[in-house]
């Protein structure tokens, strides 16, 4: 059975990239020899060729000079014209050696310099040294025509040797010089090539991937983007690459998967409504009768308080000590049960029955608190201070803010220490990791403080750290604290590494006024 070739995305992707490869590396492999070829001969025209040719130059200017410095010695006889004769054949000898240091296998080069060297020897054994030899210094002389004749023509013989040497440097320049021009005509020629090469396979790849790839994953994402606008009947058909038929076969089952659960979720939406209607309607109740309780346990308790005044105003010369105590224990736990179910009582209506949503300046709600608390304030002599920013506006129940504000700083005045003013500094800054976000509200007391180990337990309903006889209250203050924040989207908590007292930190999402935006960089604080 004949299998048809199903290649993925990877595999035209790999098809591709091998074809470019490979037109790449074989051109790549190309110009790499032909640029080495340029090179190399680059490197024999300028380290070779050029220093033989200068060496040359100054193989001929050394004979040269040498001659002259001949024929002026004999004419003069003053020996300082022998100078350059001596200089002469050391630079003679210099410029040969340079030139047998580059010549290499060129043996047209080395047999040229052999035949000036013996032509040169020939000429200063045959012609200068004899005439040197002749001379007497300080009396100049007239060389014969002879010696001049024999001098000039084994000096010519000397310079046609010259013209033979640079006819074949210069051939071997012409012909290094035809080979570079070919290697970079090779080297244009590859460089041509390979960027033809390179944009025949790039046209032919995009038009294989808009066939193969783009053109089945544009179907694809088309029928997507029905189903997302909530067409599901949308049914998608596999086609392209091997992948993006299983992924397109994969969104189809996956489709038909939220088609059944779609029908399953709405099975289960109209069963979540009717007890969400239920629930309601149980939690409406559960209020109406949390009311209702707490109004019927208060007027028992009203009864049992009012009889046993009563009895100790009717009865009471006829009562001992301890009857008189019982009385009035009796009393006092009645009032602490009145007030106990109070305060549950607004424990639970937090959030639930009555919810009032407005724009409050929390500045506005730490007044009312501070009002309220007048009385207390002034026994104990506290001093309220106000840093940092104004504190903002927010949305929520003005009421329940206060409530915080009142419980906090009534908390601090409570807990004061032995013979120390209680001094409670409110402060509102920006939070530091997130500078978008809400803004940390402060309440730090001089107070006894809480231990550590109870910095979580506080915030638990009806938990005290201290007997009855020692503070008041029902324990219920923090936790009433703690879930109005919450209900208002923040959260409150105690900073433990303060040790002067207590502090309260908590913060609330609010939208900043614009009277209070304009103040904000030059408010500092103020004591209330």
């Amino acid at each position: 059975m004949k299998v048809k070739w199903q290649p993925t995305v990877q595999g035209w992707q790999n098809l591709v990239l091998a074809v470019m490869g490979a037109v790449v590396l074989a051109g790549a492999i190309a110009g790499a020899v032909l640029l080495n070829r340029n090179d190399a001969v680059s490197n024999e025209i300028t380290g070779e060729i050029g220093p033989m040719r200068i060496a040359a130059y100054q193989l001929q200017a050394a004979l040269r000079d040498q001659e002259t410095s001949v024929r002026g010695y004999a004419i003069s006889a003053d020996p300082q014209f022998l100078e350059p004769y001596v200089a002469g054949q050391k630079a003679e000898a210099s410029a040969a050696q340079v030139i047998r240091d580059h010549a290499g296998d060129r043996t047209k080069v080395l047999d040229d310099l052999d035949t000036i060297e013996r032509t040169a020897a020939a000429w200063r054994s045959d012609y200068a040294e004899p005439l040197i030899a002749d001379v007497k210094p300080g009396v100049p002389a007239v060389i014969d025509g002879e010696t001049a004749e024999r001098g000039k023509t084994l000096f010519d013989s000397l310079r046609q040797d010259f013209d033979t040497q640079l006819q074949h440097l210069q051939q071997e320049r012409d012909t290094a010089d035809a080979e570079l021009e070919t290697m970079q005509t090779w080297r244009d020629a590859v460089l041509t090539a390979i960027a033809v090469a390179l944009v025949v396979a790039a046209i032919l790849s995009a038009l294989v991937i808009r066939t193969a790839v783009t053109r089945p994953l544009a179907a694809l994402a088309a029928s997507c983007r029905r189903i997302t606008e909530g067409d599901f009947s949308e049914r998608i058909v596999p086609q392209g690459p091997k992948d993006i038929r299983a992924i397109a076969a994969d969104v189809e089952d996956m489709r038909q998967k939220i088609v059944d659960e779609l029908e399953a979720t709405r099975s289960a939406r109209s069963q979540l409504a009717g007890q969400a209607l239920e629930l309601q309607r149980s939690n409406a109740e559960l209020e109406q009768f949390a009311y209702v309780a707490s109004h019927d346990l208060q007027e028992p308790l009203r009864k049992v308080t009012s009889f046993c005044q009563l009895i100790e105003k009717r009865y009471g010369d006829k009562l001992d000590e301890r009857g008189t105590e019982y009385i009035a224990f009796a009393v006092d736990g009645a009032k602490r049960m009145q007030v106990l179910i109070n305060d549950l009582l607004t424990f639970s209506r937090v959030g639930r029955l009555d919810e009032t949503r407005a724009d409050v300046d929390l500045g506005v709600t730490l007044d009312e608190a501070i009002e309220n608390l007048d009385t207390a304030i002034a026994q104990s002599g506290a001093e309220i201070i106000r840093e940092g920013r104004p504190l903002p506006r927010i949305t929520g129940d003005p009421t329940l803010l206060t409530m915080v504000w009142q419980n906090l700083i009534g908390n601090a005045m409570k807990f004061m220490r032995d013979g120390v003013a209680p001094r409670i500094v409110i402060h509102c800054e920006q939070s530091v990791n997130d500078p978008d976000g809400p803004w940390v509200l402060t309440v730090t007391d001089n107070g006894i403080g809480i231990p550590q180990e109870f910095a979580d337990k506080v915030f638990v309903i009806f938990q005290r750290l201290h007997g009855r006889d020692v503070y008041t209250g029902t324990g219920i203050g923090l936790a009433l604290c703690k879930k109005i924040v919450e209900h208002h989207g923040g959260s409150i908590w105690i900073d433990t590494s303060y040790t002067g007292g207590t502090r309260f930190r908590f913060t609330i999402p609010f939208a900043v006024d614009t009277h209070v935006a304009a103040d904000l960089a030059n408010m500092e604080g103020t004591p209330s």
